[in-house]
């Protein structure tokens, strides 16, 4: 069964029950009220007008009783008739052809009571009329003696349509609202499924090998949240799958050249005829194979992409500057370069894996160490705000080169130069900068040389007080 459908289900079995159990105790109380009201108004009819015909009962003015009695049944809606202390009829409201008629008998029992001095109401069938009746019965005192006595009769079947009318009525609003709170139950319902079944089809799609597929973000805040993390998961599986066929296609032809060198090597080892032969023949072999595990190493690199494989901590920019300069002193020196660090400027803490900015620091300052030194004499480290500038004095970039050396194994004009390197680690500093939402840039300075700058957002929270 579908999700919306055993929502529809259970807010409308809700719903039922809830108009039943305020429908139907509605509908008896009005009916028990309806009855408790027509007794008491039969009772007190006919106690008023037992009251005020006591003085035309003991005169026995029958034009008199004929008015009362009137009035008096068109207000109760009922028959009221006004006897004599002996039970012979004074007044009654159907008409003058019962004056006179001895109404006391074994069909008139609340009559017999009320002569006898008590007040009675009975609900009996009518043998004349051929329906239930109530009928209400009081004596007349005068004086302190019974003059006669009056008696009331109401139809109880015209009391209960008009209550089972009222009745139906309270059924037909509660139908009514219950049709309407199943039109909001289904509205609610097709609103909570609609976005489940549309990510499930986007779940269908990215099962079936569509990793562009996205799930649309809607609903509740829930289910806002669950869209948007599906969306994050679906991102980060295409990413790793992306770069899993870039690291196989790269390492299949980036990796033939360096084994083809190495096997060389071995079999110029096996065909030596001397030591100082053997030994060179190894030693190069042994580079070929320090080529492999840095080219192996740098594209396991690349193949993370997008991913944050440390935690991420708040990085001070001087302190990776002054720790840079550290590292990388003896080798500028070895290449014959001044290498300078400038963290006087002001700066801001940034939020990144350090090992991640230590690592794209380096492959921008091995860079600029390696190009600079042809024709360069410095290389300067310099942290400004939540930025780290490169700097070096060498040949710099061709035109058009700025993007361009950010590719994978492209090493633009100056890797001509048999300058020795991979052509990864431009692209690996991009790679980390951006997994932390920072970016790499690279671009010419004037006169001469080239800017290398790794720029990352500012941190937004609060530093630790000591």
């Amino acid at each position: 069964m579908k999700l919306r459908t055993r929502l529809l289900l259970a807010l409308g079995y809700l719903v039922v029950l809830l108009t039943i159990a305020f429908a139907v105790p509605l509908a008896l109380n009005l009916r028990d009220r309806t009855a408790d009201e027509l007794h008491a108004e039969g009772r007190n009819q006919v106690a008023v007008l037992a009251e005020g015909s006591a003085s035309s009962a003991a005169r026995r003015d029958t034009s008199e009783l004929t008015r009362l009695v009137t009035s008096a049944a068109r207000t109760a809606r009922g028959r009221v008739v006004i006897v004599d202390a002996r039970g012979v009829v004074l007044a009654d409201s159907a008409g003058a052809g019962t004056r006179g008629t001895a109404y006391v008998n074994a069909t008139r029992p609340e009559l017999v009571s009320a002569l006898r001095g008590e007040g009675v109401q009975v609900q009996r069938a009518s043998d004349t009329l051929g329906e239930e009746i109530l009928a209400s019965a009081a004596p007349i005192y005068r004086s302190g003696r019974i003059v006669g006595a009056v008696r009331l009769t109401q139809s109880v079947g015209a009391v209960s349509a008009a209550t089972n009318r009222t009745t139906v009525a309270i059924l037909a609003v509660g139908l009514a609202v219950l049709f309407v709170a199943l039109l909001v139950a289904f509205a609610l319902a097709r609103g909570i499924a609609l976005p489940i079944t549309r990510l499930e089809e986007a779940a269908h799609r990215v099962a079936g090998g569509d990793l562009d597929a996205r799930a649309t973000v809607e609903g509740s805040d829930e289910q806002r949240s669950l869209a948007q993390s599906f969306n994050t998961m679906t991102e980060r599986v295409a990413r790793a799958i992306d770069a899993q066929r870039e690291f196989a296609a790269d390492a299949s032809h980036q990796l033939r050249t360096p084994l083809t060198g190495l096997r060389l090597r071995l079999e110029e080892a096996r065909a030596a005829t001397s030591r100082a032969d053997l030994d060179h023949e190894i030693d190069a072999g042994l580079r070929e194979v320090d080529r492999i595990a840095q080219t192996v190493d740098e594209l396991l690199v690349l193949s993370r992409t997008g991913e944050r494989d440390a935690p991420g901590e708040v990085v001070s920019i001087a302190d990776v500057v002054s720790a840079a300069g550290r590292r990388w002193q003896a080798t500028a020196q070895a290449h014959g370069l001044a290498l300078q660090t400038e963290t006087g400027v002001a700066t801001s803490p940034v939020w990144c894996a350090r090992a991640d900015l230590d690592r794209a620091l380096d492959a921008v300052v091995e860079n600029a160490i390696l190009y600079g030194a042809n024709g360069g004499a410095s290389v300067t480290i310099r942290a400004d705000g939540t930025a780290i500038d490169v700097l070096d004095d060498g040949a710099g970039l061709a035109p058009g080169e700025e993007e361009h050396v950010f590719d994978r194994f492209r090493r633009g004009r100056a890797g001509s130069d048999g300058i020795p390197g991979t052509g990864l680690g431009l692209a690996i500093a991009r790679e980390l900068m951006r997994c932390w939402d920072g970016d790499a840039e690279l671009s010419n300075r004037e006169p001469r040389g080239a800017r290398a700058t790794l720029r990352l957002p500012p941190f937004a929270g609060s530093l630790p007080t000591v």
